[in-house]
């Protein structure tokens, strides 16, 4: 997909070799959806309070226990989680801490003591149209008129993703250089909401999640169906960024940890999917049999 790369000041930054130009004349400000309560922002950090974590299977499912105390949700439940690998993988979390607890790093716990919580009480109609609705001000969709490199930059990149979504879910989905977005149509939306609502309400919050980071449908789409790695998607999120980067340089700090930010919690969302996703395929499979 990444047809021909130029390797950025940062080594680990990949795009694709558009021609030279001046600066950027966006269309409008990067397009942003209303805040959504999504999950909880968890306190910053704490003292490590214990020495070994483990897992055990109980009724609801694999719980973490911390030494010997069992992990619980802010709301004072059980962390009970569906399948055996979320929950090793969220014991990883807990035990990779050090001295210090830094839940601002823990993803995977928060999605699921929003999973077990759901602190908004969203049904899974409301979490599958809260994700769709993200298609009105899909990063990729909106495009820039001029510098011309820019232009061909977004075509380069951008295009071959929207046209793959729409062979793929059989959609139009289109572009536009307009501040009011593209016109999504309304079968798209219905197939859209079909599609997620094969997913569980387990993997709806790290499909959320996801598009939140983003700020793209159609990116999430791409990521979870493995057509995109994390790190291109990332990348083609924040395409204007970097090619502002590209051209003015990089701020040493502030830039670099923004985007490996951004590539920890867009990887903990497409990981929480597809454990949780997991869980469901197998159980199905195992009552077939």
């Amino acid at each position: 997909m990444w047809r021909s790369c130029l390797r950025l000041r940062d080594p680990g930054r990949r795009l694709l070799n558009g021609p030279a130009g001046g600066p950027i004349a966006s269309v409008g400000p990067r397009p942003t959806h209303p805040a959504l309560a999504r999950a909880y922002a968890p306190p910053t950090e704490r003292k490590r309070f214990y020495q070994n974590v483990s897992i055990t299977q109980g009724e609801g499912g694999f719980e973490i226990n911390l030494d010997h105390r069992k992990l619980k949700t802010p709301q004072a439940k059980l962390f009970t989680v569906p399948s055996e690998a979320l929950a090793i993988a969220v014991a990883t979390e807990w035990d990779s801490q050090q001295d210090t607890i830094k839940y601002y790093t823990m993803h995977l716990t928060t999605l699921c003591n929003t999973s077990l919580d759901n602190p908004t009480q969203r049904t899974k109609d409301q979490l599958i149209r809260a994700a769709v609705k993200f298609l009105d001000t899909d990063t990729i969709c909106y495009r820039v008129e001029e510098p011309e490199t820019l232009v061909e930059l977004q075509k380069n990149e951008w295009d071959p993703i929207i046209e793959w979504a729409e062979k793929r879910y059989g959609v139009e989905i289109g572009s536009s250089t307009s501040i009011m977005g593209p016109s999504i149509p309304a079968k798209t939306r219905e197939v859209l909401v079909n599609h997620l609502a094969s997913y569980n309400m387990w993997a709806l919050q790290g499909i959320e999640f996801i598009v939140t980071q983003l700020k793209s449908m159609v990116l999430t789409l791409g990521l979870i169906d493995l057509y995109l790695t994390v790190e291109q998607a990332v990348l083609l999120s924040r395409l204007e960024e970097e090619y502002q980067i590209q051209k003015w340089g990089n701020v040493e700090w502030a830039h670099d940890y923004e985007l490996q930010e951004l590539r920890a919690r867009t990887a903990a969302g497409a990981l929480f999917v597809h454990l949780c996703s997991e869980s469901t395929t197998v159980k199905h499979k195992l009552l077939q049999e």
